[in-house]
């Protein structure tokens, strides 16, 4: 049946229309898109014409042509993608190895500079054992995937990434509010003496609100119960922390926290997954985790990675550039009374709370040359809508006051939420 409201309509919506086959479904979203094209909302999958940095030049249909935006929606923090060192790195390696793998990890797809790789990720956390995946989606999904099985169970932050809830899928899982520890607790004390393995699943720093998990109460309350702690940080990991190693270093917390994932797509600069955690554990994946077993292994160019994670100590006055930013660009949110809720990382939001408005200043930020994400259902609930908006070190003063000016002028044409600090 096609009768959705497109006014108010999200993605999800046109998941499983009642009635519709497969490709009555896509038409159906189609004219969705269309309605959305039409009215100026459709900002996503936009094209950039020049690379990951802090602006980035596009040609949008009906604002101005093509020209430079300040770039928001990079999750390049140190913007290391495009560090000298890093690009050479990328290319002398596919100068010696080539442009491919050819094979999977178990049978001809496992090379010296996978090894090195994924040795140098678990020295990076003090751990003992580490590997890849070919993305970090596919760390997340597929190790839980294959670590939960029927008399298993995961209790799950809310707002943990999609990529988790697509592992735990059907199996037995639970989640807890929000970094809330009273029901966490609630959770363990319900699952006590029901399942062979529970895992307590956690997010370092949350992609939406940009907020940190409450790691320390969190450990200590799941080994309580006999539970493990899986922490996914690819937001953390080199942002957060005296020597950039995530949320584990700054609660100083490496050997509590069973299983970490991560990604080389954001402080690292490239592409793919990992997943750190005990000798035997890692071991076990490799040869269990139907996707890294039957998936290709990364190409040569990961070793572009693996210069990134160096620069992570070589060049620590990348990561102080990346929080001066932080620190003046919510300051000036905030001073503004916008709500940027309790974000502890490069992740700050603006929130806005109302579908109609949402798009209406992202169409706003783009007519004044900003490139930021409209954060929706079901990214975050439908009446916790956002723009949401990334930092990189590289981002200078002028960028960040273009951004804060636009939204200076933004507050007096559209009634937006107040933040915490304006009744301070």
């Amino acid at each position: 049946m096609r009768n959705i409201d497109f006014a108010t309509a999200t993605f999800k919506d046109f998941e499983n229309p009642a009635g519709l086959s497969a490709y009555e479904r896509a038409d159906y979203f189609n004219d969705y898109l269309d309605y959305l094209q039409r009215n100026g909302r459709l900002n996503y999958r936009l094209m950039g014409i020049t690379g990951s940095g802090p602006t980035v030049d596009m040609d949008i249909p009906g604002y101005g042509g093509r020209r430079p935006y300040v770039c928001l929606v990079s999750n390049d923090y140190m913007n290391f993608s495009q560090h000298p060192q890093v690009k050479k790195a990328a290319i002398d390696a596919i100068r010696k190895w080539g442009t491919g793998s050819g094979a999977s990890p178990a049978i001809g797809g496992h090379y010296e500079y996978h090894q090195e790789l994924e040795d140098k990720i678990a020295r990076f956390f003090h751990r003992d054992a580490a590997m890849l995946y070919t993305t970090g989606y596919t760390a997340n999904s597929a190790t839980m995937l294959s670590l939960l099985q029927e008399n298993d169970l995961a209790i799950v932050d809310m707002a943990v990434h999609a990529s988790m809830h697509e592992g735990i899928g059907p199996k037995n899982s639970v989640t807890f509010l929000h970094n809330s520890i009273d029901h966490l607790e609630k959770r363990l004390k319900e699952a006590d003496g029901k399942y062979r393995t529970v895992f307590v699943i956690v997010d370092g720093v949350y992609s939406q609100d940009g907020d940190l998990a409450r790691l320390d109460q969190i450990t200590a309350l799941t080994h309580a119960h006999g539970a493990y702690v899986v922490m996914d940080d690819a937001h953390g990991t080199g942002v957060i922390g005296e020597n950039g190693r995530g949320v584990a270093e700054h609660f100083n917390l490496f050997d509590q926290v069973d299983i970490m994932t991560g990604t080389l797509s954001k402080t690292f600069g490239h592409l793919g997954g990992y997943v750190v955690a005990s000798k035997a554990l890692i071991r076990f994946l490799k040869f269990q985790s139907r996707q890294h077993l039957f998936s290709v292994t990364s190409s040569p160019a990961v070793v572009a990675a693996s210069k990134a994670i160096d620069l992570i100590d070589e060049e620590p006055d990348m990561r102080e550039a990346l929080w001066e930013n932080i620190r003046y660009f919510k300051d000036g949110l905030t001073t503004m009374g916008l709500d940027v809720g309790t974000t502890a990382s490069a992740i700050i939001p603006v929130k806005v709370r109302d579908l109609g408005k949402t798009h209406e200043i992202n169409s706003m930020l783009l007519h004044a040359g900003i490139y930021a994400t409209p954060s929706m259902y079901p990214a975050v609930s439908k009446k916790d809508s956002r723009i949401r908006m990334s930092l990189m070190a590289t981002h200078t003063r002028h960028h960040l006051d273009k951004v804060l000016n636009a939204f200076d002028y933004i507050r007096t044409k559209v009634s937006l939420p107040q933040g915490e600090l304006l009744s301070e």
